[in-house]
């Protein structure tokens, strides 16, 4: 028997359709909140999470004394590129000053705070290939690994973040294959250790521990009552300008502040520059003192070349007296 539903009881047609869109509306939202199921492309494969993901591309960051006038760089990459073809290898400069083990040393302390934990540095600068000392690999505290050889290049960067191991490289499986040049163990050792490295290669095999590296002699400035006296280290080149081992807070210690005309010897010759913060602090083609982006004071012209202008050639000389003291020594 069919039951029968006055109007009274009987839901309307517009209630109907409102109670027929909740549901629909419903559905959808219970359906969105649903897990999705893995798609058949990705079924049996490992979940991608932060453990799980492909690690970053390894770097080599690479140094020489080579030049850009041979092959010889392009040489030792390809030599990288072929053991360790992911590798991102980036230069330092190929331009050091021929066999000058300070002048490289003083890049790689620089650079290397800019790159982390992992990265493998290459630098060749190598007076004395073919000879005795060692080919090795260092990892420093900071979890950075350098190959180089054991002439010194390494100091300032160990003064500073200090020597967890030190390897030779003795292992021929290390090395290219074939034959190994007396004169280029850029290209024939150290390249490929750097590449073997950049692979994930453990260092340790490469070769006996080295107990005790060669230590670079680095000069500091000398501060005594008078005043202080450093040593023009280098330049900085294209622009010519010196650089001392004296900082910007020693010259601060000795009284001086921006704006002040210090009086000083180069090579024992008096002079006095202004002490400006910005290049721009004195007009074009004057000189100036100021403090570099390292922290070390400078000798530069504004737009000019120092050592051009006044025919200087490090190394050199520099003495800055006590604001207020005689300048002489």
């Amino acid at each position: 028997m069919l039951s029968r539903f006055s109007s009274s009881t009987f839901p309307s047609r517009a209630t109907r359709r409102a109670i027929i869109s909740g549901a629909l509306a419903c559905a959808l939202c219970l359906a969105a909140c649903a897990p999705k199921p893995a798609s058949n492309s990705s079924a049996g494969a490992a979940p991608t999470s932060p453990s799980s993901a492909p690690s970053a591309r390894p770097t080599i960051v690479f140094i020489t004394d080579f030049g850009t006038a041979n092959d010889a760089v392009a040489l030792c990459k390809a030599v990288m590129i072929g053991i360790a073809p992911d590798a991102r290898i980036m230069d330092i400069t190929h331009q050091v000053t021929p066999f000058s083990i300070p002048e490289a040393a003083r890049f790689l302390e620089a650079v290397s705070p800019y790159y982390p934990a992992g990265t493998v540095f290459v630098a060749v600068i190598d007076p004395g290939v073919g000879t005795n000392r060692k080919a090795v690999i260092v990892k420093t505290k900071k979890g950075q690994y350098f190959v180089l050889p054991d002439n010194g290049l390494i100091t300032p960067v160990l003064d500073r973040d200090g020597l967890d191991h030190a390897h030779e490289i003795t292992n021929p499986d290390w090395m290219i294959k074939g034959a190994i040049s007396s004169t280029f163990h850029g290209r024939d050792i150290f390249s490929p250790a750097g590449a073997h490295l950049a692979m994930g290669w453990d260092y340790t095999l490469a070769g006996p521990e080295v107990a005790q590296l060669v230590s670079l002699m680095v000069k500091t400035p000398t501060l005594a009552d008078n005043g202080i006296t450093g040593d023009i280290i280098g330049l900085d080149d294209p622009f010519g300008s010196l650089i001392t081992n004296i900082t910007g807070d020693q010259v601060k210690q000795l009284g001086y502040a921006f704006g002040d005309k210090i009086p000083f010897q180069l090579d024992k010759k008096p002079l006095s520059l202004p002490f400006g913060k910005t290049f721009m602090d004195v007009p074009v083609g004057d000189s100036l003192l100021y403090i570099d982006s390292r922290g070390r004071l400078g000798i530069a012209v504004n737009q000019g070349n120092y050592a051009k202008k006044f025919n200087f050639t490090p190394p050199g000389s520099i003495f800055i007296p006590r604001k207020g003291a005689p300048i002489k020594r």
